[in-house]
């Protein structure tokens, strides 16, 4: 079993695979570009499992390394400091949001993930815990046998990485589908099905945007069996154009996402 997970990004998707991996009785390294003093109050959030560190520190440690990062980052990751570790590849492809754009990704001549594998050359990325929010993370996470228990998608091109990731995943509180090869996994990014809107729970109607954004804190998405997360991968068509949009998340999710990103709170 893995023991210590190296996190690259103290943002929300850090902060939330930390608190997933903390509660599993996981070890976790938490650093980002700004130095481990500034993530101090999050460790001390997180408990006795977990520590702040440099990004060179968190790799060193990590038996697996998560990178939580917006795509834009993907080349400021050392790829030499890297070699030979399992990555988990949180990133999305956004180019609507102005930051990042490129045309081989908005050809389809590769995935996100790909274009993350092609850098670090030495690495095994697997592609996982990217396709729902911050707060669901950790909120959804359920004990085998709980009748909440949900299902979440991997990628990868190396056996022996996926089924190190898989057995993460489920250890953390999740079933596992593989989705296939990393050149595959544009059926598990933004726009498919299988992508965010399973793990968001349905809003009911009448709410104010306060008591909605309450709500769907507060609540799960039904859970996902093995079978239907596989119905919904197979049936996935490539999205056109590619890429993820705001106005493809739940209109919940982006009130509270626009609030934490003007008070800082969604940096990495």
């Amino acid at each position: 079993m893995t023991q210590t997970i190296g996190i690259i990004g103290s943002g929300l998707s850090g902060s939330g695979l930390a608190r997933l991996a903390v509660a599993a009785g996981y070890h976790v390294v938490l650093s980002n570009s700004r130095g481990p003093e500034t993530i101090s109050h999050l460790v001390e959030e997180l408990g006795p499992l977990a520590r702040a560190a440099t990004v060179e520190e968190a790799i060193e440690a990590g038996e697996l390394v998560a990178i939580p990062l917006p795509l834009a980052n993907f080349e400021a990751l050392s790829a030499g400091e890297l070699a030979g570790k399992v990555v988990i590849d949180q990133t999305n492809y956004y180019p609507s949001a102005g930051e990042f754009r490129r045309a081989d990704l908005d050809a389809g001549e590769l995935t996100s993930s790909e274009l993350v594998q092609r850098h670090l050359r030495d690495s095994k990325v697997v592609k996982a815990f990217h396709n729902l929010d911050w707060h669901h993370l950790s909120f959804n996470a359920r004990p085998v046998g709980d009748p909440g228990r949900t299902t979440l998608p991997i990628a990868g091109d190396d056996p022996a990485a996926k089924e190190l990731v898989t057995r993460f995943v489920e250890s953390v509180g999740y079933d596992v589908v593989d989705a296939g090869s990393l050149a595959d996994s544009w059926r598990v990014e933004p726009n498919t099905p299988i992508y965010f809107w399973p793990y968001a729970p349905t809003i009911p109607n009448g709410l104010t945007e306060d008591e909605e954004k309450k709500y769907y804190l507060e609540h799960a998405g039904e859970p996902l069996s093995r079978e239907k997360a596989r119905e919904l991968i197979d049936k996935a068509e490539r999205p056109s154009p590619i890429g993820g949009t705001l106005d493809g998340l739940p209109p919940a999710h982006v009130a509270i996402f626009l609030e934490l990103a003007s008070a800082g709170t969604w940096q990495r």
